[in-house]
């Protein structure tokens, strides 16, 4: 799976939120100023050639949807993050966020929590 840069990951996180959406849908989304028709089409396209969206035609109009799921790309960038940054240890990507007080141990505790019951469905 490619990464996506600032623009497509914002473009993307609307997709998701709307699951359908032509362009104008995701245009309206956005804060003003928001950007051109054009600008905006432009990254829908580039995120469909890198796999991320596809499409349904309705004449000339496009209607998009995601086919990697939000939690997919945030499992490949969450890893990406602690292979790049912290060794490629979730352990010090863990301790890293409550060390700067980003996670505090009663979040860190339902992690553990959610982690188990994960484990445990799994079973």
């Amino acid at each position: 799976m490619k990464s996506l840069t600032t623009v497509e990951e914002q473009i993307m996180q609307i997709i998701w939120k709307l699951d359908r959406c032509i362009v104008r849908d995701i245009i309206n989304e956005l804060e003003e100023p928001r950007p051109p028709h054009s600008t905006i089409s432009s990254v829908v396209r580039i995120l469909e050639k890198k796999g991320f969206v596809d499409h349904k035609a309705y004449g000339r109009t496009y209607e998009y949807f995601s086919i990697i799921s939000k939690e997919a790309y945030s499992k490949k960038s969450l890893k990406g993050l602690a292979k790049n940054y912290f060794e490629g240890s979730m352990n010090n990507l863990v301790s890293f966020l409550v060390k700067e007080q980003e996670m505090d141990v009663k979040e860190l505790t339902e992690l553990i929590e959610q982690m188990n019951d994960t484990k445990e469905d799994e079973l």
